[in-house]
Order: C-alpha cells, then structure tokens, then sequence
C-alpha cells in the first residue's frame, strides 16, 4: 500500500483501541477502564462483540489506523487467540510506520513470561502455534518479546485496581500532551486574555468556530495562542500548534505542499503526501480539533489551511494569529461584507498601516454598516493624523524634557543594548540616566530584559522617529536624514541642539563638509556614517582641519578618506572609536588624553602604518585591528592597556615586532591568524581562554605554552614551520594543528580529559597518534600522508551520543590501526578510512541491496541512556549569548554597520580552505561573557545579532478582533 493510501485512511476517528483477548478482560478489566476513559472524555473502540475467526477483520485493522494510541491487554489466555497475535502484529507495524503510540498493560502475567513465551502465557502460546507454520510462530515470537519489552502496567501485584486505572487514563492524557503546562504561571495578565480568548471560543457550541489574534509583532500574540493550547487542549482529540508560517507560501511551497505539512504536524505522522486539495476535509472532518496557525502573513495560507469550516469536525476551533488583520478579514467572507473590502483598504491608508491606528479606527468602525463606514471614514480624513498620534505618542508626551532625549535616543541608537553601556555613554551629561530610565521602565515605554537589556517596542520606535521629524529643524536633537545632514554639513547652520547624527550617505551623490561644520555641534555625542549599501564609490570631501566636536563619545566613521585624524582632534571623551576600512595611516601624533575609550576598531584600514602611544587609554577593553596589512609593529605602550580583554590582529600580514612580556592580565581572546610574518608569540596574558595562531611563521610554541593555563580554544592551523609541540595547556578543549608541519603530538594529550576536538588534517610529516583522551568526540585526520599508527585500545567518549573521525586518505594506517578505529568500544557516528575493500571486522555482510543486522537490547538501552543523559545535560549547560555592542549604528542598518556575529573558534572539523573563507567577525563575540562572570568551565556559544527589531513577547498590548456571525466572533481589547 502506498504511504498516500495507508495515510487517507487514517482519521484517528478514536483515542485508544484495545488488544485483549475476551474472555480473560471484557467484563471485568477492560469494562472498568472504559468507564474510566469515558469519563475522562478518552474515546476508546468498541469492537462490540464482532466475531473471532481465523483471520483479524478488515473493520479491526481499520480502527487500529483510527486509533491514536493502541492498549495491549497481555492475560494469561492471549496467545491462545491468533487473531490476538495477529492484531498484535498489526499494531506493532503501524507503531514503527506511522509512530503509532503503543502502551501495555500485564493481567495476571509477567512481562518475563510474555517475553520468553514460558509458563500458563507459553503454554496457550504452543497450543496456538502447533496449527501453524514456522514462520508464523517466529512472527508471533518476534512480536510478544517486542512488546514485553514496553514497559507497561503489572496488575500481577496490585493492591487498587481502580487507581491503576485511574494512572493508565492519566497517561493517555500525558502521551495526548493534554495536561495543561505551567509554563505560564505567573505571567501577569495573561489570565484576562484567556478569559476573554474562552468566552469568544465557546467551547460548548456544537458548530466550528474560528477566531483570530491580530497586532503587531512582539504585541503577544503567540504567547496568548500557546497559553490557550495548553489550556484547552485536553478538551480536543487532537490538537496542533502549526508555527513559523510567515514566508511558507512566498517562499515557493505551493498549495498541497503546505497542507502536506499541516497533515503531517495535525496528525502526528511522517510524509503524507497528498494530490488533492481536499483532504483536509477527508481527514479532519469528524475529528474534534483545535488548530492554531500561528504567524500568518498570506492570504493563500488561510485559503489552504482553514478555508471552510466544513473541513473540520464537530466543536473544533481555530486560532489564526496574524500581524496582518486585513487578512482575517479578507479570508472570512463573512467579515467584511461584499463592497466592504476597498473601504478596509481606505482605512489602511488612513492609519499608515499602523497595527494600533488599525486597532483604533477598527474600534469605531466595528458593528457599523457600510454606509457608517463611509460617514465614520469621512470624518477622519481631516484629523487621522491627530487621533493616532494622541494614541501613540501618549506615553511620550507625558515624559519630561530629558526623559524625552533618553526616550529618543534608546529608539535611535541603543534598543536592545546593556543598560550599563548606554549608561557609561550618558555619563558626561546633564541627564540623569538611572532615574530615567527607570520612569520610561515604569512607564511601558521600554523594558529591561532578564539579561540587563534596554528593550523598546518597534512601535515605539516609530513614535521615537515621528516625533524626531516633527521638533522643529532648528532645534532638532538627532539628524536622521541624509539630504537634511548635507544641508546641515554644508551651511553654517544652527546646530546646537543636535546630540546624535545617523548619516547613511548611500544614495548620496556627494557630500561636502565645510571645515567648521561641527564647531556649533557642541550638544553632539554620537556619530554615525555608513554605508548600508556600498556603491564603491567615494563620494566624501572631508577637509583636513576639520574640527571633530570635543565632547564625542561615540565616533564610527565607515571608509574614512583622510590619512589621519584632524590636528584638533579631541578624543579624551570618547568611548568607542570605529573606524572600519578606513584610509588611515596613522591617527594622531603624540599622546592623547584616552581615560574613557573602551573600543578601538580599525578593521580593514590596510593603509595603516603605526599606531599611537595608547597608554593613557587604560580603560580599553577591546581593540581590533584585523586585516590592518600595512602595520609592522605593535607600540610597547599596550603594556598600559590593563583592562584589554579582546585583541584581534588576524590578517595583519606585515607584522613583525610584538613586545614581549607585555602581561595583559584581563586578555582572554587573542587573534593572530594570518600574521604571516611572526615568528615568535610572546606571553602577553597568563588568563587566555582562546587563542589563534594559525598561519604564522611561529616555529616553536614550547616557551609560551607554560603560561597558557586557561587556554581552552587553541588553532595552530597552516603554520608550515611548526614541527613540534612539548606540551598542551591543561584546559584545552578545541584543538586545531591542521596543515601545520607537526611531527609528533605531545604524550600528554591523554591526561588532556576536556579535549573535545582534535584537528590534525594535512599533517603530512606525522606518524603516529599517541593515546588520546576518552573525552574526544571529533578528531580529523584527513590527508595525513605519513600517517602510520595510532595508540590502542583506542578510546572514545561513552557519554557523546555522536562522534565522528575521518581518516580519509591516511593510505599508510597499518591494519592493526584500522582495526584500532573500528573496534572502539561505544562507537557512535562516522568513521572514515580509505580502502578498497569492507574489513574484515565487519561481522555482517551479505549481497543485493539489503543487510540485517541484529541489535543487542542491552546495548541499544545503554545507548539510548547515553544520548538522554547527553541531551539533558545539553540543556543545563549556559549558552552565553555574546553580542556585539552596536552603539550609534541605528535600528535601521546596524546589521550592515556592524558585523556583530563572531563565531568561536572552530571545533577543529574544517581544513584549512575552509578556515579561510572565514571572517573575523564568524569569530569575534565567542563565549565572552563565561570569562567575564570568571568561570573557568567555558561553555559553547550561541553569538547573535544586535539588531533593533527583537520584541519582547511580554508586551502589555494585545488585540483581537471581533464580529458576530455563526462561525466566526471577534473582539477588540487594549490594555
């Protein structure tokens, strides 16, 4: 039967079917549980009473594919039924293709007996089979040692038969996922929208209902859908939550393709596949479901998910949650009427296709007939403007005049920032930040997120902007427009009000900047320009004493064009300076005052020939001077540079000279990949956590390595004139020789019980592996052309559900370390080894296209113990999210300004061809935040973007969206 055909028909029309031989349980076990089952709403088949024979009947094996959960009642009489066995069977198959859930229930025998085949169980057993063939008894066998191996419910030993009946229900309703999480516990006026959300579901009319939540992003809306599944799912045979429905259709999946999905996710089966559009309808039409579709954006979603209400059973709901509210109502033709459509579409137009204008024209429109809208559509042409602005802008407007700056600035340039950065940047000022802060915190205007982020609802953001477009020009605050700052950088203008300039000169045929253009900016902190699209051209005339404002403490300035910085310029007040791709060749002659600075970025100025005296920059936390190619030699003065934490040289291709002894003590991430010129590495911090020198002239590491005591990422990658190391930092956990001239690893790599990976690939002079430690999971060995042998027994990780070791082209392995490899104990994964031939260790062979193997329970038990407790430790284990601070890049393009998401170093999997098309900034933010709460157990990193668009789920607005008819009911409520 083909999958298409097996899954049209199954409807899962029933809960639980039972597998019970009659005589044993029908009037006393299995009639208690279906009182029970009743009772708890578990629908159960009821075979009543069809006659046994010979072979199981068509109208059994049907409901067995109905049935969503299969109980089998083993009793002492069970075998003596081959219909029993033989429904037994079928069972078993439809668990292992369509993950039917199989629960057992042992009346009267022990699972040993059952297993085994012994006792009275084994006795009924070999009556039946002595009527039958080999092979049936063999596929009977097979199936009893299968299922007495699910643990079940032993009714042998039990003192209460009505409360294992009560715990079996209970469990069906667990494996239906219907007993409600608590996930939302707590969750402060969650409870009123699911009171509300539960009077417009009425769960008790018998027709189907559709409700839909609509808002902007981040408004709530998943949260409210997912509390509701968990909620009322038990009052459902089947219930589905169908996420990340934004782009499905766009994307390219047709019609069938989608509703493939939604079947598969509603019914819990894998690869339906369908050719007809109605099969929604075919599967679900008797079923009582709750259906969440969650995301929406398309119309054809709706169309091919949820079109009728024909399509599903008797009392289901539907939950469609949508930024978009215009397609609720497009979809549900009840709502708007016919001719309602193009005056929906005025009103869109109206609000600026604002989610919350929506809400509030929608509130005066709702219940009206056509001719009301048109009348209430009229009288808001003349004053939209005004009615939305006094919703949105309500909170703002309350705020006093610096309330107002922070408000702004925080919608500009800092959402989603750490609250102890932004606040370093205000601490000049005459604000004050703290009490601020915690007013727009009081206020809903912002949030502070469980990770000490400043996070701000993007609609608020928008209110941020409009109000910025509506001070007036003279006494504007932040400069936002490109044609407005040329104007501004051209002509002596009042700018004294100006604090923040957000410059994006893509687009911009020139610009011209007078040398006095700054000097009235004396309000101004931060600047930004930047090219969110790179056109290559170089369109900026900056003269050469132009004067930077003195009181900066943000400056990022993307492809400078001068040589250096202006000889007036004052940088003592400035806290991050980036200056990225930049023409600079030197910045400023002699010693600046430098006590704020905690940021230096001039990654790809390769015009850069010498750096500065930092040594009055004794704040400096990060410094990044990668792929800066012109630069011979770091300053002795970076030995002021006490409070560095992260140095990047990578692809300083001319670098030669670094001081020596330079003791660094907060430096924990140190990147000189691509240095191709350094010969020695200096110990320039003893509390290094990662550590890159891959593609260096370094020849010898063994005077620098004793102090790498905390050295945890170690990459000596391409480094030809490597021949040898004497010893491994103790902590080290990823570990990359590959294509270096190594030709021995040191024996203490067994005593190394972190290491997990272990990179060795184009060793081409090595030949041999010395014994490595059992905590290894990855070592990769490709293209080791010398390589002879390697250390046995050879150990492997028994707590790593998956490892994987490639050998490929080590065409020199002796036998005895190919068997080595393939004989280790507690083998999970991939191995590669080259060879002609399958080896002889290979136990089980056999021709055509088919191989069994026979699998030891015990084993497989144990491995499965293995992978949960690999899992579960997985999920304890911090992922430190590490993400670049973006100051002044601004909401709108600070992914292009700013590549914040910086990989760790890599596990040691890759050969060098792929490390190169690596960018510093795959690299950059790694595990930072482990080093800077001072653990020394450093976790593996999940980095990701600072972008301004992230929203909190919490926000304490929500809409629905409400009209009466017989299908559908909206509501509308704002908090």
């Amino acid at each position: 039967m083909s999958l298409l055909a097996s899954s049209s028909s199954c409807n899962y029309k029933y809960i639980v079917f039972p597998s019970f031989h009659g005589p044993d349980v029908r009037k006393t076990l299995l009639s208690h549980m279906r009182k029970q089952f009743d009772f708890n709403g578990i629908t159960m088949f009821d075979d009543q009473g069809i006659e046994r024979s010979e072979e199981i009947a068509p109208s059994l094996k049907k409901a067995i594919k109905e049935s969503r959960i299969s109980i089998v009642i083993l009793s002492k009489k069970y075998a003596s039924s081959s219909w029993c066995l033989d429904e037994l069977v079928d069972i078993l198959k439809r668990k292992k293709a369509m993950k039917q859930i199989v629960m057992t229930v042992f009346y009267g025998v022990e699972p040993f007996e059952v297993r085994n085949q012994t006792g009275e169980f084994g006795i009924a057993f070999n009556e039946t089979c002595a009527r039958k063939t080999d092979e049936e008894r063999q596929k009977w066998s097979k199936a009893l040692n299968e299922v007495a191996n699910i643990a079940g419910e032993d009714f042998l030993r039990c003192d209460n038969e009505a409360k294992r009946i009560e715990k079996i229900a209970r469990d069906v309703s667990n494996k239906l996922n219907a007993t409600p999480c608590r996930d939302f516990d707590g969750m402060v006026g969650l409870e009123a929208h699911l009171t509300e959300m539960e009077s417009l579901l009425d769960l008790d009319y018998d027709g189907v209902k559709m409700v839909g939540i609509s808002g902007p992003a981040g408004i709530g809306k998943t949260t409210i859908a997912k509390a509701l599944q968990s909620r009322f799912s038990n009052r459902f045979q089947l219930t589905c939550f169908v996420d990340n429905l934004r782009g499905s259709y766009l994307s390219g999946l047709d019609e069938l393709r989608l509703q493939e999905q939604f079947l598969s996710n509603v019914l819990n089966q894998d690869g339906i596949r369908i050719n007809h559009s109605g099969v929604i309808e075919e599967r679900l039409c008797k079923l009582r479901v709750l259906i969440i579709l969650d995301d929406v954006d398309h119309i054809k979603q709706l169309e091919a998910l949820a079109n009728k209400t024909t399509w599903f059973g008797p009392r289901s709901r539907i939950v469609v949650t949508t930024e978009n509210k215009e397609l609720l109502q497009q979809e549900w033709k009840s709502y708007p009427q016919k001719g309602f459509q193009w005056l929906a579409l005025r009103v869109t137009q109206l609000c600026g296709k604002l989610p919350l204008g929506l809400c509030m024209v929608g509130s005066s429109l709702r219940g009206k007939n056509e001719e009301g809208w048109e009348e209430v559509i009229c009288s808001l042409e003349n004053n939209i403007d005004r009615d939305i602005e006094e919703v949105l802008r309500v909170g703002y407007e309350s705020l006093d005049d610096n309330e107002k700056t922070l408000f702004l600035h925080i919608a500009i340039f800092f959402n989603n920032q750490y609250v102890h950065l932004v606040e370093r940047l205000f601490a000049d000022g005459d604000l004050d930040f703290k009490r601020a802060l915690k007013i727009l915190e009081n206020r809903s205007l912002i949030e502070i997120s469980f990770s000490s982020r400043i996070v701000m609802h993007r609609l608020l953001q928008q209110v941020g902007k409009k109000a910025i477009q509506k001070q007036e020009p003279l006494k504007r605050q932040i400069l936002m427009d490109a044609r407005e700052i040329c104007y501004v950088l051209e002509n002596d203008t009042d700018t004294r009000y100006v604090s923040a300039i957000l410059f994006d000169i893509s687009g911009i045929d020139e610009v011209y900047i007078r040398e006095g253009a700054f000097r009235r900016m004396s309000n101004l902190r931060f600047l930004t320009v930047y090219k969110s699209k790179d056109d290559g051209n170089d369109i900026m005339d900056i003269p050469k004493r132009m004067e930077f404002p003195r009181r900066l403490r943000i400056l990022k300035w993307e492809a400078y064009p001068n040589k250096c910085f202006p000889p007036k310029f004052h940088p003592e007040y400035l806290v991050e300076l980036v200056m990225k791709n930049s023409k600079l060749e030197y910045l400023w002659q002699g010693t600046q005052p430098l006590k704020n600075l905690k940021e230096m970025n001039l990654k790809g100025s390769s015009n850069l020939k010498a750096l500065p005296n930092l040594s009055n920059a004794t704040k400096m936390e990060i410094l990044k001077l990668s792929d800066c190619k012109s630069l011979v030699e770091i300053p002795s003065s970076f030995s002021h540079l006490q409070r560095l934490e992260k140095l990047r040289l990578r692809g300083c291709i001319s670098l030669e000279v670094i001081p020596a002894d330079m003791n660094l003590e907060f430096l924990y991430d140190l990147d000189m990949r691509g240095c191709s010129r350094l010969r020695n590495i200096p110990v320039m911090s003893t509390r290094l956590y990662f550590l890159n020198i891959s593609e260096t002239a370094v020849e010898d590491v063994s005077a620098s390595i004793t102090s790498w005591h905390h050295v945890t990422h170690l990459s000596i990658n391409s480094s030809a004139k490597l021949r040898g190391l004497t010893h491994l930092p103790r902590p080290v956990e990823f570990l990359d020789l590959s294509y270096s001239g190594i030709e021995r690893i040191p024996n203490c790599i067994k005593d190394r019980y972190l290491l997990k990976s272990l990179t060795i690939s184009g060793c081409r002079r090595l030949t041999s592996l010395p014994e490595l430690p059992a905590s290894l999971k990855f070592l990769v060995a490709d293209d080791c052309e010398s390589l002879e042998t390697v250390f046995c027994p050879f150990k492997t990780s028994k707590c790593w559900p998956f490892n994987i070791f490639e050998f490929t082209n080590c065409f020199k392995l002796d036998q005895e370390a190919r068997r080595a490899i393939i004989q280790r104990p507690f083998f999970h994964g991939t191995t590669l080894l080259p060879g002609r031939e399958v080896p002889a260790e290979f136990d089980h062979r056999g021709r055509g296209n088919t191989l069994t193997i026979p699998l030891e329970r015990k084993r497989l038990i144990e491995e499965e113990s293995i992978e949960d407790n690999y899992e579960s430790g997985s999920d304890q284990a911090s992922e430190e999210d590490s993400i670049e601070e973006n100051y002044g890049s601004g909401s709108d393009h600070q992914a292009s300004e700013e590549d914040s998401i910086e990989g760790s170093y890599e596990s040691g999997s890759e050969q060098a061809s792929e490390e190169d098309s690596i960018q510093e900034e795959n690299y950059e933010e790694s595990i930072q935040e482990s080093y800077e709460a001072g653990s020394d157990q450093v976790s593996e990193e999940e980095s990701y973007e600072s972008g301004s668009e992230q929203a909190s789920e919490d926000e304490n607005e929500f809409e629905h969206s409400e009209e009466a008819s017989e299908d559908y009911k909206w509501s509308n409520t704002n908090l």
